[in-house]
């Protein structure tokens, strides 16, 4: 029994070196993982689940992970290594579920709600309401679908794609950020294509009636029903466009570092 006690005494140090390096790589990637990273959920919570994270990876992860390294310069590059994956993985995650808000913009222009009405914590303060909403949206479809499981199982994953210590991919690092914008631009354009068509058309026909007839105002009796326009097919089309951005991020997450 003295034998097994001196022996984990002895393990302690280097688990607890264990334990803070995965803590590295976890809390920075879960203050950027969309649903639960949201500006909105206190930054203590989010470290709350990274250290639930530590203790759940720990005993599985250990074995595999390098030792405390003898000089200080090591040390530091091996946090910062880990604190960078980490990073990387939650900004792919994140940039991918801002189509959605980024759509709601789009079709706020199209409608006629461009002004910034409410800012947003992740847009800035430029975002208009309807963007606001969907970017919550994007928070509680994250939790609600399960989503959210998919970066996180990637994550646990990573280390053995990117193992700690290991040369850092700063070009592959670049070109997958790149790609992940691409694809997120790509889908929110798809989102908003049916607002974008009925506003060419709606505009289109105003001008045929503003040429028609020259002293009436047309714009401004129009605008009304460009909002209540475009407010009612976004009431039909939402259904549709969340169920399509969902999977639009059902397939982008298994693309992340890690996943399957």
């Amino acid at each position: 029994m003295a034998a097994a006690d001196a022996a984990l005494l002895a393990a302690l140090p280097g688990l607890a070196f264990h334990a803070a390096l995965i803590l590295c790589r976890m809390g920075a990637a879960v203050m950027l993982l969309p649903g639960i990273g949201e500006a909105e959920i206190p930054p203590m919570l989010r470290m709350a689940l990274a250290v639930g994270l530590v203790f759940a990876l720990l005993p599985a992860l250990s074995p595999s992970l390098p030792e405390l390294p003898p000089e200080v310069s090591g040390l530091l590059a091996l946090v910062a290594g880990e604190v960078l994956t980490g990073a990387w993985i939650g900004l792919l995650a994140r940039i991918l579920t801002l189509a959605l808000a980024l759509a709601g913009q789009v079709v706020s222009l199209m409608v006629g709600l461009a002004s910034p009405l409410q800012g947003d914590l992740v847009l800035g303060s430029s975002a208009t309401a309807l963007a606001r909403m969907l970017s919550l949206a994007t928070a509680a479809l994250m939790l609600a679908t399960g989503l959210y499981e998919v970066p996180l199982r990637a994550l646990a994953d990573s280390y053995g794609v990117l193992p700690p210590g290991g040369a850092w991919p700063g070009g592959a690092v670049a070109e997958a950020v790149a790609r992940k914008a691409s694809d997120s631009l790509m889908l929110a354009m798809q989102l908003a294509a049916p607002f974008l068509l009925a506003a060419i058309f709606f505009n289109a026909a105003l001008g045929l009636i503003a040429r028609l007839a020259s002293h009436a105002q047309v714009f401004v009796l129009a605008a009304p029903a460009q909002i209540l326009g475009g407010l009612t097919l976004l009431l039909l089309l939402l259904p549709n466009m969340l169920d399509l951005w969902a999977r639009g991020m059902a397939s982008g997450f298994r693309l992340l570092p890690g996943a399957d």
